[in-house]
């Protein structure tokens, strides 16, 4: 023992600790540095001593017990609070699920107030122009910590082509999509503006390397490397049971398992990263959250952002219309009986017992308008810079938690596997004041959601009537999107035809795409496209530039118009062709690509007319 205080006295441990830590460790800690005994004592305080159970003699393993204090510190630093803090909080939540304790005990729940948009009307076109003022204003933050694999595919999600009609990606749509809101804002200034508008993604241990790669190999898509910032989300420790002890590997004694936290660490990432301040002292004044699948979104950003700058919320929650008990969260406003407030996103499957505890007999139901009247939430905010600021010096970013245990039977003693506390982007409202001024934008979802992240088989099993949200519906969305804009506009487009894709059964309307900076607005839309222009169901036309004027389109076929930056081009063309035909592919098909396959169909180019008119100067597409 003497030897031993000597060999242990430079790092600041006393003979009673030693004589109290647990074997495996005290016979190990003149192996490890100053700050790995701190954090081994720390463990051992916090009542993680079976970590060290299997720890070999000293001149065994001796790298992997280095190793693992290299994870611990990791875990330590990246959780607000520390490890001490996500422990201590774990068995808070891990005592209240045991009791079944209801998270909205206490609380009634009511509609908060929102704006409900209609697409296309004048007070949609309004709101839409301020949006775009106030888009210069803005920072986007994308959050893309996931790979496709629920998909069927093994890339990162931000890859996936949104259509492939045009291929073009998840990531360079909505890079497209700012830089078209960029230059309009900007159009739109009055001080010379010269804006770059901020762009955040937040990655993890399994997206980061491939989304730099993908920006770096495509010219981060036409936008400028110094606007782009990755925010990596480190991933925290998973716990073993009720008494929040810390799960090893089962693979390795030396390691912790770990599992991802949740979305909600992208408000933990931007507080530490100072950007937040960055921005406000540039003159920002608004942060859009979005996620990474989700192809219609940026036909309703402008729209919404007009509602929080005309509304003056602080924040503000993107939404579509939701049937009563549609599996997807509503958005409510929760008053407690002690008279605390909050607006705040609740599951599908806490919202209708909740509505039944608390004065509302059936429940959720749906209204006049034929929906339930807490909208659904799609996981899209718009939150007020400076408020934003404030709230998060209080909290430091972190998010109310929760757990979500799998239990092996109804004594809940144990669990089936390891669990961990989670955080979701959506519950920063938790911990704002009365004060606060939280809404919502209600928009159809054809116009705003798509999102892409169910595989085909389980696609398939989706109840009749319900969204698919798959690769396959992800991509029909876009072009019903894109044909109803037309009608609206004041062309003539053919009703789809109704086809079963990978056991789906999907509306094709025309494959009409658009780069964003051709149809960023629906006034946009509207002055490009006249009433002179009809478009069947067969065809496909896809245009490339920006000013492309559409006087007379007569189109049956495939047609592609790409024109350079310089380039006006006034269409007058009755074009008839073979087209692109859309050609089933088995999902199982394994020589075909993993992208084509879960949509269940390749689109066979028998036929187009492609003209190309690089300018600078002004042309006319006759044939």
């Amino acid at each position: 023992m003497a030897y031993l205080a000597k060999s242990l006295s430079k790092l600041d441990v006393g003979e009673d600790w030693v004589a109290s830590a647990p074997p495996g460790l005290g016979k190990n800690l003149f192996v490890l540095s100053p700050d790995q005994v701190e954090l081994a004592k720390l463990l051992v305080e916090m009542g993680q001593s079976h970590v060290f159970e299997h720890w070999a003699d000293p001149g065994a393993d001796d790298d992997q017990k280095k190793a693992l204090f290299e994870q611990v510190a990791r875990l330590d630093t990246s959780y607000p609070g520390g490890l001490a803090s996500y422990i201590k909080t774990a068995r808070e939540l891990l005592a209240d699920s045991k009791a079944g304790k209801n998270p909205f005990d206490g609380f009634t729940p009511s509609v908060p107030n929102g704006e409900v948009l209609t697409f296309g009307d004048e007070n949609f076109i309004n709101f839409e122009e301020t949006g775009v003022r106030e888009a210069r204003k803005a920072a986007f933050v994308l959050v893309a910590g996931g790979l496709g694999e629920r998909l069927g595919y093994n890339g990162i999600k931000v890859a996936l082509p949104a259509e492939t009609t045009s291929g073009t990606c998840f990531l360079q749509h909505y890079i497209e999509s700012i830089l078209a809101l960029q230059e309009a804002s900007c159009t739109l200034a009055e001080d010379g503006c010269a804006t770059q508008i901020p762009f955040v993604i937040m990655t993890s241990d399994d997206t980061h390397a491939r989304t730099l790669q993908l920006l770096e190999s495509n010219g981060y898509f036409g936008m400028q490397p110094s606007q782009v910032k990755l925010l990596k989300q480190e991933k925290v420790a998973c716990l073993a049971d009720n008494d929040a002890r810390l799960a090893l590997d089962p693979q390795d004694n030396y390691k912790i398992q770990t599992k991802p936290h949740g979305h909600g660490d992208v408000h933990a990432l931007l507080y530490s990263s100072g950007l937040l301040n960055l921005w406000h002292d540039a003159g920002m004044k608004w942060v859009i959250f979005f996620q990474d699948t989700n192809g219609l979104l940026f036909k309703a950003i402008p729209a919404s952002l007009g509602v929080s700058a005309i509304r003056q919320f602080h924040v503000n929650s993107l939404a579509v219309p939701r049937k009563a008990k549609e599996a997807i969260g509503g958005i409510a406003k929760l008053t407690h009986a002690d008279g605390r407030t909050m607006v705040i996103n609740v599951e599908y499957n806490q919202l209708d017992p909740l509505l039944r505890a608390t004065g509302y007999p059936d429940g959720d139901v749906n209204d006049e308008t034929g929906f339930s009247p807490f909208p659904g939430n799609i996981n899209q905010l718009i939150l007020e810079l400076g408020t934003y600021i404030e709230e998060l010096k209080k909290t430091g970013g972190a998010i109310k938690e929760f757990v979500n245990p799998k239990y092996k039977d109804a004594s809940k003693t144990s669990f089936k596997s390891s669990t961990r506390l989670e955080c979701m982007m959506q519950d920063y409202p938790k911990t704002l004041p009365p004060t606060a001024r939280v809404g919502f934008t209600v928009m159809d979802a054809w116009v705003a959601y798509a999102p892409v992240k169910n595989n085909p088989e389980d696609a398939a099993k989706v109840p009749k009537g319900n969204p698919y949200h798959s690769a396959t519906s992800g991509e029909m969305a876009i072009y019903q999107a894109n044909s109803l804009i037309l009608r609206k506009a004041g062309a003539q487009v053919d009703d789809p035809v109704t086809q079963v894709f990978n056991g789906q059964e999907v509306e094709v309307w025309p494959r009409i795409v658009w780069k964003p900076k051709w149809g960023l607005t629906f006034s946009d839309v509207r002055r490009n496209v006249s009433s002179s222009c009809s478009v069947s169901q067969k065809s496909t036309l896809l245009l490339n530039g920006c000013d492309i004027f559409i006087e007379e389109l007569s189109l049956d076929g495939a047609l592609i118009i790409n024109a350079g930056e310089d380039a006006e081009v006034t269409v007058k063309a009755r074009v008839e062709n073979k087209g692109w035909i859309l050609e089933s592919v088995d999902y199982k098909d394994t020589s075909v690509p993993e992208e084509i396959r879960i949509r269940g169909f390749r689109i066979d180019k028998v036929e187009h007319l492609e003209k190309t008119f690089d300018g600078p100067g002004k042309f006319c597409l006759e044939v």
